[in-house]
């Protein structure tokens, strides 16, 4: 990491004094003593320790991730992104199957760097963890892996830590469910100015094809005031924009009884995020069509805090396919749902996800879905072709596409989707829009990137004294999924 993204990253609740919660303070109680091995090791080699966080899959886990660094630098490790480190930690998706299979990859590279390290720990943790049978290759196969534990307990890492550098056994530690949230953890952000917020855990849905509620759990909100004051502590280090974190956000709070007073609706949430001070944006992922309430979409068209961009996925067009997949809307439904948001939010840009090859699935089928891209103008679509995942309902369905047939429907399908998104981008030629801005751009240091507030990249002139800044910026140039602009006054 550079000195000057160092310099944008801050820890929060890294103090005792800063958290109230009895597990987290018991937590920077092994922060503390794996401190002290660390400096131990340290004085034994004679450098500093360094250490490495790979991170798969989605934005939650990329939350989680950056808890793990936090408690690694706490303890005295040193970042690196090199997996030739002494602490190497693979936080995992389990998703799709080709996810596990590059973790397996890479945990096979990483043995090579241990044999010349008698030091280096490697740990694995996240959502692939809570699959017995990745677990049981991982005791089998991987024998140099020091640590495993899943995503339920992901705030024990502390202590779990300190137990692996105290040890030469394997620890693992996964739980198969829970209702406990433990939030108020040291965090080590990427960004100063912009930030995630975990405001729910789990998933209730069981969509065949997915694997996530078997390994993430039935849904649990936190508290609001909990979700309020991370927010105020964030705004008062700097934070200008929120992402509110959940698998399906617009189910926030359904888990609460009535007459809880923390039962409240997600619509009512976001309305209270943006009252806090310092807060200039709010964004949210991910929403289910299914959940997606008018309240919300008011709530949206009344409050220019809330970002103009909804990522509503689809994954099918056609109703049967739907139905199959256990997704609970028809093809009707959803583009009546996009209709509404299109009448209330005209500014707003909507992007999907897209599943190509699900069983049974036919051309005719393909041809709906290409029907609602075109009808509902998405601004952009991540297209995935449907990968057979072990232990959900869909992989035991008989009537599997052969990859020719998926490939072709593939194609046709991404054909339209870039049409689609690239007349959508082409509205925005010649508008101002406020930019928040990220980086030095990667190709040109001349440039700066910043993100609109449909959640498009831009690349405009300007200097590094603007990151983090909210800037207005005349779009010049449309290429499609990102911007050139000119910064106007």
């Amino acid at each position: 990491m550079s000195s000057e993204n160092a310099n944008n990253i801050s820890i929060l609740n890294a103090n005792r004094q800063d958290v109230a919660d009895e597990e987290s303070v018991r937590q920077l109680e092994y922060i503390e003593k794996a401190k002290a091995q660390v400096s131990f090791m340290e004085k034994e080699l004679g450098r500093k320790l360094k250490a490495c966080v790979v991170t798969f899959g989605c934005q939650m886990n990329a939350r989680d991730s950056e808890k793990l660094l936090a408690t690694l630098k706490l303890v005295g490790y040193e970042e690196t992104e090199s997996e030739d480190a002494d602490f190497v930690i693979y936080n995992t998706c389990t998703v799709r199957d080709n996810a596990d299979q590059r973790v397996l990859g890479r945990l096979g590279q990483c043995s090579n760097f241990k044999k010349n390290n008698p030091y280096m720990k490697i740990a694995i943790c996240g959502c692939m963890m809570q699959e017995k049978s990745a677990v049981d290759k991982i005791k089998k196969s991987y024998r140099f892996v020091d640590l495993i534990f899943g995503t339920h307990n992901i705030y024990k890492f502390a202590e779990l830590l300190y137990q692996s550098l105290n040890s030469d056994k394997m620890i693992i530690d996964i739980w198969k469910e829970t209702d406990k949230i433990v939030e108020d953890l040291p965090v080590l952000r990427k960004y100063s100015f912009k930030s995630g917020v975990n405001i729910m855990f789990g998933c209730n849905n069981f969509c065949t094809y997915c694997i996530v509620p078997y390994v993430r759990g039935r849904e649990r909100s936190r508290s609001p005031k909990d979700i309020i004051r991370e927010c105020e502590k964030l705004a008062k280090d700097g934070v200008k924009e929120i992402m509110l974190l959940g698998q399906n956000v617009n189910s926030y709070g359904n888990d609460f009884e009535d007459g809880n007073p923390d039962k409240i609706s997600f619509a009512q949430l976001i309305d209270e995020v943006t009252k806090v001070e310092g807060i200039e944006r709010v964004r949210f992922m991910t929403p289910h069509p299914k959940d997606f309430s008018d309240e919300l979409i008011d709530v949206i068209a009344n409050n220019k805090k809330i970002a103009r961009h909804i990522h509503l996925p689809l994954q099918s067009g056609n109703t049967e396919i739907l139905r199959r997949m256990n997704r609970k809307y028809t093809k009707d439904d959803f583009l009546n749902l996009v209709n509404k948001i299109r009448t209330k939010l005209p500014d707003v840009a909507i992007t999907t996800d897209i599943i190509v090859g699900f069983p049974g699935e036919t051309k005719e089928d393909v041809d709906d879905t290409i029907d609602v891209v075109k009808k509902s103008a998405f601004d952009n679509a991540f297209t995935f072709i449907y990968s057979k995942r072990s232990g959900t309902p869909a992989a035991t369905f008989e009537d599997q596409v052969p990859e020719n047939v998926v490939k072709e429907n593939f194609d046709r399908l991404l054909k339209v989707v870039q049409e689609t998104a690239k007349e959508q981008s082409l509205k925005y030629e010649g508008q101002v829009q406020e930019v928040l801005v990220e980086s030095v751009n990667d190709h040109d240091d001349s440039l700066m990137t910043g993100r609109m507030s449909n959640n498009t990249l831009v690349h405009f002139p300007g200097g590094v004294d603007l990151i983090g800044e909210m800037v207005k910026v005349k779009i010049t140039e449309c290429h499609g999924f990102y911007f050139f602009g000119e910064k106007v006054e």
